[in-house]
């Protein structure tokens, strides 16, 4: 049990027995009128068990029942038909996710990528990514001689599929480090 004001972006809980993931907190509090108003949070959070995601505000000082999910470290394997199948290393055990279930995750798998798979009650409700991971960049147009500061961006494909944004001098089959957390470059990769 924590104070909500405790809580932050990341953090779980559980509501009648549902669990929230909280994917944003903000706190705010009114100094208008007379009369000073308690400090309330707002959370975007989203329910692990159907996947919906909404906003919440509560009290800072209410009282929030904050659990611990399990994890287990597993290997992508392969995506079939909108399944993600992931295998756990030691036990050789095979789970599959949805789509729905990995959230922007999708766009970092590539095939042998360890992640982190979260749990609650044995049952498989998420993943959790490293903050930054290199990829190899697989198509982007040629970039401009001269450019080494890095402001102008084009596109570029990664082996995963997913397009982002990257500085001129990025040319095809470079690593670049991605943060998984906003979908931006970060850096060459060495």
């Amino acid at each position: 049990m924590k104070a909500a004001d405790k809580l932050r972006a990341g953090s779980t809980f559980e509501d009648n027995g549902v669990p929230f993931l909280i994917l944003k907190a903000e706190r705010f509090q009114s100094t208008s009128g007379k009369r000073q108003r308690a400090p309330e949070i707002t959370f975007k959070v989203k329910d692990l068990i159907s996947g919906r995601v909404n906003e919440t505000t509560v009290k800072a000082s209410d009282i929030m029942n904050d659990i611990m999910l399990d994890k287990q470290s597993m290997q992508f394997l392969y995506e079939d038909d909108g399944e993600y199948n992931f295998m756990n290393q030691e036990t050789f055990e095979q789970i599959g996710l949805q789509k729905e279930d990995l959230d922007g995750a999708v766009n970092y798998l590539k095939e042998e990528v360890v992640i982190d798979i979260l749990f609650y009650e044995g049952r498989p409700v998420g993943v959790e990514l490293e903050n930054h991971m290199v990829f190899k960049v697989t198509y982007t147009e040629p970039g401009l001689k001269g450019d080494t500061t890095g402001k102008a961006l084009k596109a570029a494909t990664i082996e995963t599929g997913y397009e982002l944004m990257v500085p001129l001098f990025i040319e095809m089959d470079e690593l670049i480090r991605i943060d998984t957390r906003t979908g931006k470059y970060v850096e060459r990769a060495k």
